[in-house]
């Protein structure tokens, strides 16, 4: 079978550069504008898209001088996108740190059934005091705490989605039986993080599960992707490092008893078109022009765990940063920035503009043909599987994308023309579906020295 490259479009309200809401054609009000998401979806759903994700945390983000701040609830504005679209994934960012399994559980099984089998979980253990704060903790758990509690918080949901078996339901107007009670699996969890009880008030969806999508990078966040992850969200500089981070993935998922092709990797490219190189270099440069810098100042600090006022513009990051294994929010984000600053040398004012646009992701202004050369090559050169598409400004980025890219990628024989026979978010990856861990197919799986996690085993 051919291989094909997997797009995920990474909606962010006017766009990924943080200056994007200050041109022209910008609406400062469009992300809290439902219509604004719809003609995103649809755009990206032209594109033929996999599936299309929306970030989001428990605080509020950015001082809000600087960028559009506060967003829609994911789950609640994908809901309204699935009424709006027929073939699209609808992927939602929810936090293991700051939601109960029961909840959460519930609220994506609604999103899978809504959609007609759609939806996706990317997984985040949500780093940062603010947040806990709101939670009412006086400071963040560590990072392994956070990643110890998301792994308990996955078994219990995995627990709850094969809480139903999917014939429980009956249905036989005649007998006056509408379902069969010895289908239902209560939990009955109790473990360091969680106690759970009862089955879910959903019955099982079309996918079984939705989507398992993860974004961390670091050493804890890659053996959680291993054992749970079927798409993972990353950020590298150059091909190299994307080659070492893809083959070490997959290893690890091998490792674990999976399918190394059951865990798509898709690093973020935040593509900056133009008709000629000059013109796409000089829309880059317009967003550059921009920025306020001082804006870029304090969030670099508070990045890097520096005190206010330490860094300056013309200069280069201080020598005594601290390391990696002394960081305890976004490790792996910590050490792409340090490491892409020392590599190039990259004074604290060149830094914020080459973050700007992708907060670490790969940045690339060029033509259409060789946006599509660079992601063929990284597709073809064993460094992903497909890639989250970041349009710099929306929505007229992600219409560039489809309009101009995507036809090349189609050419090439690398993404497909149309979508076809409707299909589950997991189809569309060309995962399968799980099977229920009640049912006796899985059961004998296990006989036969199956994998012992039910997100491993296939129906």
């Amino acid at each position: 079978m051919t291989r094909r490259l997997h797009l995920n479009a990474f909606l962010m309200n006017t766009g990924h550069h943080e200056a994007s809401w200050r041109l022209p054609e910008s609406d400062p009000y469009a992300h809290v504008d439902l219509a604004h998401y719809v003609e995103l979806a649809r755009i990206a759903e032209r594109g033929t898209f996999d599936s299309l994700f929306l970030a989001d945390g428990p605080q509020l983000w950015n001082n809000l001088a600087q960028r559009p701040a506060g967003a829609l609830e994911p789950l609640t504005l994908l809901t309204a996108l699935a009424t709006a679209t027929e073939h699209i994934g609808l992927i939602a960012t929810a936090s293991t740190s700051y939601n109960s399994p029961y909840n959460l559980a519930r609220k994506f099984a609604s999103l899978d059934i809504i959609s007609g089998g759609r939806a996706g979980w990317n997984i985040v253990t949500t780093a940062g005091a603010e947040a806990a704060r709101n939670f009412g903790l006086d400071a963040e758990p560590t990072h392994a705490e956070r990643y110890a509690r998301a792994a308990e918080f996955l078994d219990v949901a995995l627990k709850l989605w094969d809480s139903w078996e999917d014939d429980a339901i009956v249905a036989d107007k005649a007998a006056g039986v509408w379902g069969d009670d010895s289908k239902i699996h209560p939990p009955r969890h109790k473990g360091r993080y969680f106690s759970v009880a009862g089955a879910l008030n959903v019955p099982r969806t079309p996918q079984g599960y939705p989507l398992l999508v993860q974004a961390g990078s670091s050493e804890d966040g890659k053996r959680f992707a291993a054992r749970y992850a079927e798409a993972v969200f990353t950020a590298q500089q150059t091909i190299e490092d994307a080659q070492a981070f893809y083959a070490d993935l997959k290893s690890r998922t091998e490792r674990e008893g999976r399918n190394p092709d059951h865990i798509k990797v898709l690093p973020g490219i935040v593509p900056v078109l133009g008709s000629t190189e000059a013109e796409a270099r000089a829309a880059e440069q317009l967003l550059e022009d921009h920025i306020v810098y001082d804006h870029g100042v304090g969030r670099l600090e508070s990045l890097l765990h520096l005190e206010p006022g330490t860094l300056e513009l013309d200069a280069l990051l201080p020598a005594d940063l601290p390391p990696e294994s002394a960081i305890e929010g976004a490790k792996s984000r910590y050490t792409l920035v340090v490491e892409l600053a020392r590599r190039e040398r990259l004074t604290v004012r060149q830094l914020i503009g080459r973050l700007g646009g992708g907060r670490g992701h790969l940045t690339f202004a060029g033509t259409p043909e060789q946006v599509a050369d660079q992601i063929e090559t990284w597709f073809t050169q064993g460094a992903a599987d497909g890639f989250n598409i970041m349009p710099a400004v929306l929505p007229s980025g992600l219409e560039a994308f489809v309009e101009h890219v995507v036809p090349l990628l189609r050419t090439r024989g690398l993404l497909r023309t149309e979508y076809g026979p409707r299909q589950t978010l997991r189809e569309r990856y060309g995962l399968p579906r799980p099977a229920n861990q009640y049912s006796p197919k899985f059961s004998a799986s296990l006989e036969q020295g199956g994998p012992p996690s039910p997100a491993l085993a296939t129906a």
